[in-house]
């Protein structure tokens, strides 16, 4: 299998259906809370070191970006992080409608990439959107990142204490560094499985 990582490119922003672009190749969504390194993710599976930037602030990504790959082969979609406390109210009341609004409507979504820290338990957030996808047959790919900030031995005891949590979401989650490219190579073979390419 070929991963078509190349000619990474962004496309657009949309708050809502009417900004998405046309409908064309399949897309794979990438959620999770703010500060798991969503950005950081996107950016090492596409070896671009900015093609999503990366903030030091959570809850900075308040619309959806959509980016083509290889040609528009394949798009990936970043969606803005949830659940951290000191977004202004306003932004977290509109989250909701705008992420359910692509998840629920989008007929190209293939599959979503649903990123936890391999360090933290998963919060209520995470498991509400885990069961939302769930109940609407969406393949639900986890990725467990920040894998680098622990040993070996520590990375296989936590997978292991997540695994009966996450199993009825996806059997296998893949462990993933940023910073090493650990679980890269994997995550994108799922990637392409999920959507046919």
């Amino acid at each position: 299998m070929t991963i078509p990582t190349g000619n990474a490119e962004f496309i657009t922003t949309a708050a809502k259906p009417s900004g998405y672009p046309p409908p064309g190749p399949p897309e794979v969504a990438f959620a999770g809370r703010s500060n798991v390194g969503k950005s950081s993710l996107i950016n090492t599976l596409t070896k671009r070191n900015k093609l999503v930037r990366v903030s030091g602030t959570p809850g900075r990504t308040q619309h959806i970006n959509f980016f083509s790959i290889h040609h528009d082969t394949l798009r990936l979609v970043d969606l803005p992080g949830y659940g951290y406390a000191k977004v202004p109210m306003a932004v977290k009341a509109g989250w909701r409608p705008m992420v359910e609004a692509y998840l629920g409507g989008r007929d190209t979504l293939a599959a979503v990439v649903v990123i936890l820290d391999i360090r933290r338990e998963p919060t209520a957030d995470d498991l509400m959107l885990l069961d939302w996808l769930r109940a609407l047959q969406i393949t639900i790919l986890i990725a467990v990142t920040k894998a680098d900030k622990l040993s070996n031995n520590q990375q296989a005891s936590r997978l292991a204490k997540l695994k009966p949590a996450l199993a009825p979401f996806d059997h296998s989650p893949t462990l993933f560094s940023a910073t090493t490219r650990l679980g890269r190579e994997k995550l994108w073979e799922r990637i392409c499985d999920a959507a046919g390419v």
